[in-house]
C-alpha cells in the first residue's frame, strides 16, 4: 500500500512539473518574445494544399519541414503560436521521462525513480530553448526532435530488432539527420545489459549494425537522389537552418537583435507609441533601428521636434539603401508605403522575399506586394499574389476582401489606404536614385502638397546630409503647408546651431553633426 501511495505522488508530480513547463514555455514565448513568433511567421506561407505537402515530404526531413511550418502559421495569432509551442515542449519533456522511467531492460538509460530522471527531463527543454535563440533555427529541428524520441518509445521485442533496418530509411526521410537521435537513444538502451550480452548485441543486433545502416542510408540517398545537394548538408540536414550549409549558434538571446525584431514586430503591427517608449529605454546604434523609429516619430507628426532626440545612423537613418538580406529593408519597406512611393515599397518587399535563403514565400511581403499592385491597378498580377494567399488560414480572408475589391475601381478609389495612396503617389516617372533621396521626397511632397510626411521626411534627409542650406530655403513649404502652429522644437535647434555657427554645446543636431564629422575622420 505504502508502494502505491509513493507512485501516486510520483505520477502526481510528473504531471505537475509537465503543466510548469507548458505554462513556463507559453509565458515565455507570448509575454517575453512575441516578436520572434511574428518574426518566424513573416517568412514563410503556409498553404493548405496537396502540392504544397508533396512539396516538402519529396526530401529528406520533408514531413518535419511541413509539420513544423503547419505549427509556424498559428504564430500569427500570438497566443495561439505560443500555446502550440507549450504543447511541442511538454510532448519533448513528457517523452524524455518516458524514456528515462521506461524500457527492455531495468537500467533503462540512466534511472527509473525518484527527482532524478524527472530533473533529467527538463534538460532537452532547457537546451532546444537556449537553441532557439538563434532566429535561423527552424522548427523543423525541434520537431525533428520530438518526433525522433516519439519513435524511440515505441518497444520493440529483441526478436523484432531487424525491424530497425525498415524503420530507419523510413524516419530518415521523414525528420531528417535527427533519426540520429533515435539510433543513439537504442545504443543507450543496451547498456543496462551484461558485458557479456553488449559484446554480442553489438555485433549482431544492435548499435554498429544500425549506425553502419544509417550512414548507408544517408549516403544511398545523397548518391541516387540528391547528386545535386552538398553531402554535408544531406548529412546534417536540408531543413533545420535557414542558412544552408550553415548550423544552429549556442549564443542563445541576442539583447540587440531582438530588440530590432521587436521594432520590426511593433512597425508591422502600427504600435507607434510603443515604438518610441522603447526607444527611449533602450537604443541600438543601427540604421534599421533609426528607421524604425523614424517612422514612429513621422506617424506621430513628431519627426520635426524629436528626431535628434534619438540615435540617427547617418543618410540611411530614414531609408535604407537596397541590401539583399532578410530583414534590413522591412522598416524603408514600410515607409515608402505609407509616404506614397508605392512602386519602391513594392520593389524593396519582393528584394526581401527573394532573399530568404530557404527558397520559402512571405506572407507579410506577398500580401504587400499584392496591395501595391492593387493601387497601381496592375489587378491580374495582383490576382496571381491573392491566389496564393487563399490557399493559407490567416490570410484567406483579406485576400478574398482584397478580390471582391478589385472588381469595383469606384470602391478602391474611396478606400481608405489605397485611395489615400493613388492620391499621394508619382503622377510622373522618373528615374529611383538612392543618392538623391531628399529630391524625391521633396518631389512627393510637391505632387501633393497634403502629403506632410513627405514634407517630414524631406527636410529630415535634408538635415541628415547637412545640407542647412536647402533647409533654410524650404523652410517657408514648412509654416506654410507643415500644420504646425509654431516651429517644431528640432528645427528652431537647427536654427539656432546655423545663427551660433554650430556653438550650441546642448544641441542635439550638433551632436549629430559631431558624430558624423568623427566618423567620416576615422574613415
Amino acid at each position: 500500500m505504502q508502494l502505491n501511495m509513493k507512485k501516486g505522488i510520483g505520477k502526481y508530480y510528473n504531471i505537475g512539473l509537465s503543466v510548469l513547463v507548458g505554462i513556463g514555455v507559453f509565458l515565455f514565448w507570448y509575454v517575453g518574445y512575441p516578436h520572434a513568433l511574428s518574426y518566424q511567421e513573416q517568412y514563410q506561407l503556409f498553404l493548405w494544399t496537396g502540392d504544397y505537402f508533396w512539396e516538402r515530404v519529396s526530401l529528406p526531413g520533408g514531413f518535419a519541414d511541413w509539420f513544423g511550418e503547419f505549427i509556424v502559421q498559428f504564430y500569427y495569432v500570438e497566443w495561439l503560436g505560443a500555446l502550440l509551442l507549450a504543447l511541442l515542449f511538454v510532448a519533448l519533456q513528457r517523452l524524455t521521462l518516458w524514456l528515462l522511467t521506461h524500457g527492455d531492460s531495468p537500467h533503462v538509460l540512466f534511472c527509473t525513480q525518484g527527482t532524478v530522471p524527472m530533473c533529467l527531463s527538463l534538460v532537452p527543454v532547457a537546451l532546444i530553448l537556449w537553441l532557439m535563440g538563434d532566429i535561423d533555427v527552424l522548427m523543423s529541428l525541434p520537431v525533428a526532435i520530438v518526433l525522433a524520441l516519439a519513435l524511440a518509445c515505441v518497444r520493440l521485442s529483441r526478436r523484432f530488432w531487424w525491424l530497425d533496418i525498415l524503420i530507419i530509411p523510413v524516419a530518415y526521410w521523414l525528420i531528417g539527420p535527427m533519426v540520429w537521435v533515435y539510433v543513439l537513444i537504442r545504443v543507450l538502451q543496451n547498456q543496462g545489459d551484461s558485458p557479456r550480452v553488449i559484446r554480442l548485441r553489438l555485433l549482431t543486433q544492435g548499435t554498429v549494425p544500425l549506425i553502419l545502416w544509417l550512414v548507408a542510408v544517408q549516403l544511398m540517398v545523397y548518391a541516387w537522389l540528391l547528386p545535386q545537394w552538398p553531402l554535408q548538408q544531406v548529412m546534417t540536414g536540408l531543413s533545420y537552418y535557414r542558412i544552408p550549409l550553415h548550423y544552429p549558434q549556442w549564443s542563445g538571446y541576442d539583447k540587440d537583435m531582438y530588440e530590432l525584431i521587436r521594432q520590426d514586430y511593433l512597425v508591422r503591427n502600427e504600435r507607434w507609441d510603443e515604438i518610441v517608449k522603447r526607444a527611449g529605454e533602450y537604443q541600438v546604434k543601427t540604421a534599421f533601428w533609426s528607421n524604425c523609429v523614424n517612422l514612429a516619430l513621422a506617424e506621430k507628426r513628431l519627426l520635426a521636434d524629436r528626431m535628434f532626440d534619438f540615435y540617427q545612423s547617418g543618410e540611411d537613418a530614414l531609408i535604407m539603401p537596397r541590401t539583399r538580406d532578410l530583414t534590413s529593408m522591412l522598416p524603408s519597406a514600410e515607409a515608402f508605403w505609407r509616404l506614397g512611393m508605392v512602386n519602391s515599397a513594392q520593389r524593396y518587399m519582393f528584394d526581401t522575399q527573394e532573399s530568404i535563403l530557404n527558397a520559402r514565400k512571405s506572407g507579410r511581403c506577398t500580401k504587400r506586394i499584392a496591395e501595391c499592385m492593387i493601387v497601381n491597378g496592375h489587378y491580374q498580377t495582383a490576382a496571381k499574389q491573392l491566389d496564393l494567399l487563399k490557399k493559407s488560414l490567416f490570410y484567406r480572408s483579406w485576400a478574398e476582401e482584397a478580390e471582391a475589391l478589385m472588381k469595383d475601381e469606384a470602391k478602391i478609389n474611396a478606400h481608405p489606404v489605397y485611395g489615400k495612396l493613388r492620391q499621394l503617389r508619382y503622377k510622373d516617372n522618373f528615374l529611383y536614385s538612392y543618392e538623391e533621396m531628399d529630391k524625391m521626397f521633396g518631389l512627393l511632397f510637391l505632387n501633393n502638397q497634403e502629403n506632410k510626411m513627405a514634407l517630414d521626411y524631406f527636410m529630415a534627409q535634408m538635415l541628415l546630409k547637412g545640407n542647412l542650406q536647402g533647409f533654410q530655403q524650404y523652410m517657408g513649404a514648412v509654416q506654410q503647408y507643415g500644420g504646425y502652429r509654431q516651429m517644431p522644437l528640432g528645427y528652431q535647434d537647427v536654427m539656432r546651431c546655423i545663427q551660433m555657427q554650430g556653438r550650441v554645446p546642448d544641441s542635439p543636431y550638433v551632436k549629430y553633426v559631431e558624430r558624423m564629422t568623427r566618423r567620416e575622420a576615422e574613415r
